[in-house]
């Protein structure tokens, strides 16, 4: 990415460091100000910055936006900096915070990952997201496990339901009537 430089959009020169007010195609509002832009991929990265109560003071909290500048529907040159943006002095990364946001969605995509079936058909794919909303369910290969006790196998009927207690299962084959219902409902 470019440090310094120039990009013009609609005949006017917009360079590092310059405080703008935009709208993008999409309708969203953004104030911020250009920390850098790269040519080639025609990205457009600007910190966005909040104030504090008193609005005197900038906050240390900011946020960094990448956009491509063909989606910037119009805009409003607000000033010019005469301080470099990227000045060391003035950034302020939370790299302990970076790292649990990182962690924390990891941990996420893993789970959601885990709650996709491999192999199975949509329809199996629905009863386990069915089962999943009142009961803890995981796959077993094709099979789903319910409470870690109660398995349902293929083709995902109520006489496919086997172990765990009496209790358990009459529980599993309830929901699984009920969604093969709403799943013949919708079709």
């Amino acid at each position: 990415m470019e440090a310094t430089g120039t990009r013009t959009i609609n005949g006017e020169d917009l360079a590092v460091g310059c405080f703008i007010s935009m709208t993008t195609t999409l309708g969203e509002e953004i104030d911020g100000q250009i920390l850098a832009f790269d040519k080639p991929s025609n990205i457009l990265v600007i910190q966005e910055g909040r104030t504090n109560a008193n609005k005197s003071q900038p906050s240390i909290r900011r946020n960094v936006r990448l956009l491509k500048a063909g989606y910037i529907r119009d805009f409003t040159l607000l000033g010019r900096s005469d301080e470099d943006p990227l000045d060391a002095k003035q950034c302020f990364v939370d790299l302990n915070g970076l790292r649990a946001r990182e962690d924390s969605a990891m941990r996420q995509a893993e789970m959601e990952a885990e709650r996709i079936g491999v192999g199975v058909t949509s329809e199996a794919q629905s009863i386990f997201d069915a089962l999943s909303k009142t009961l803890p369910v995981r796959w077993d290969k094709t099979a789903i496990i319910v409470m870690n006790e109660v398995r349902v196998s293929s083709p995902y009927l109520p006489e496919n339901v086997s172990g765990g207690t009496a209790a358990a299962n009459e529980r599993v084959k309830k929901v699984l009537e009920f969604e093969r219902k709403r799943l013949n409902t919708r079709q």
